[in-house]
């Protein structure tokens, strides 16, 4: 794991990919929680594209859990735990952490992005926010 620094003046990138997602609605391998969401946001706050090596390779939930598996997890809180540091509980997450929100799906979690008192997290919709508290995991993004 390697160690992720902020680069200088990342709010204006960080809201610019809030703004690009807010109204897309829930797509496989295009804009989902993953390398879309919480990959696109780690690479725009740091620089580093974690996601690189998983974009293009699923479609849809079944080719994902797939890929997840191949990469040898069965949650998806585990595998962003080798790429991220964790802290040690949620309540130390920052603007532009990751979290994870327990679901009930073979993933076991999906992904937000702290904002304040709030996580995003895409919806059918697009992006819409859930309370911090229900996140059991977090993972420092620089």
């Amino acid at each position: 794991m390697i160690e992720l620094k902020r680069v200088p003046l990342w709010v204006g990138p960080f809201n610019d990919v809030l703004d690009d997602m807010r109204r897309k609605p829930f797509a496989w391998g295009d804009n989902d929680c993953g390398p879309a969401f919480a990959g696109r946001i780690v690479h725009v706050l740091t620089g580093v594209d974690f996601s690189a090596p998983y974009q293009g390779r699923y479609h849809d939930a079944v080719s994902a859990y797939r890929l997840m598996r191949d990469e040898g997890f069965d949650d998806l809180a585990d595998l962003v735990a080798t790429k991220v540091p964790e802290y040690a509980h949620p309540s130390e997450a920052h603007v532009g952490d990751i979290m994870t929100l327990p679901v009930d799906t073979p993933f076991r979690h999906a992904l937000g992005v702290l904002n304040g008192e709030r996580i995003f997290a895409l919806t059918e919709n697009g992006i819409g926010s859930v309370d911090r508290r229900i996140a059991d995991r977090a993972f420092k993004v620089g």
